[in-house]
């Protein structure tokens, strides 16, 4: 199996100098039960490593799900319904709707929430929504190989990109039709 270069929004390690002066980053604890800060050892600014919000949304066009075999890492050649990051001072909902005319060329309406979705030791907090679709043409935009509708049950369970996209899935369909990823579908790994 091809592994894959870790997710660009790292982790504490990979800061090492304070953005307001320069000086060394420390890791120390402020205050008990909280984890350790990054913070300046001259002018004790803290550096928070806040996480990264992304946004995707479940669509349906003639009685299939909406998705897309990623051209990109990570997860390149799975896949994964439309989705992104949310632009510093979006609405996630605005950027759900951008994501999906972006990546498939549809416009839609949001019709709800699916779920919030966030792992243990991971930087990204992935809010899916479901929609409706208004127009446009289905199709592959330059982040995907190939964009398809599947039927519920012929979700390709086994070739999802990421765990957000497992678990937004599988409440989305049991939520919609009643129906789950088979008993022996693999779950991705995390993001």
């Amino acid at each position: 199996m091809e592994s894959h270069p870790p997710h660009p929004h790292g982790t504490s390690a990979d800061f090492a100098f304070c953005p307001k002066c320069g000086a060394e980053l420390a890791r120390r604890v402020l205050k008990t039960g909280e984890p350790e800060r990054l913070v300046c050892t001259s002018c004790d600014f803290v550096f928070f490593l806040d996480p990264k919000v992304a946004t995707g949304c479940i669509a349906e066009v003639d009685g299939g799900i909406v998705l897309l075999r990623r051209a990109i890492e990570p997860g390149y050649g799975k896949w994964v319904f439309p989705g992104g990051y949310v632009d510093r001072g979006e609405r996630v909902e605005d950027a759900a709707v951008r994501e999906m005319e972006e990546e498939c060329r549809l416009r839609v309406r949001l019709t709800g929430l699916v779920g919030v979705y966030s792992y243990p030791g991971r930087p990204v907090v992935v809010v899916v929504y479901s929609g409706a679709v208004l127009g446009g043409q289905l199709e592959a935009a330059d982040e995907s190989l190939e964009a398809r509708a599947f039927a519920p049950v012929a979700i390709p369970w086994a070739e999802l990109a990421f765990t957000s996209t497992y678990d937004a899935l599988a409440d989305y369909t049991a939520r919609v039709y009643a129906i789950g990823p088979p008993p022996a579908a693999p779950r991705p790994g995390p993001f």
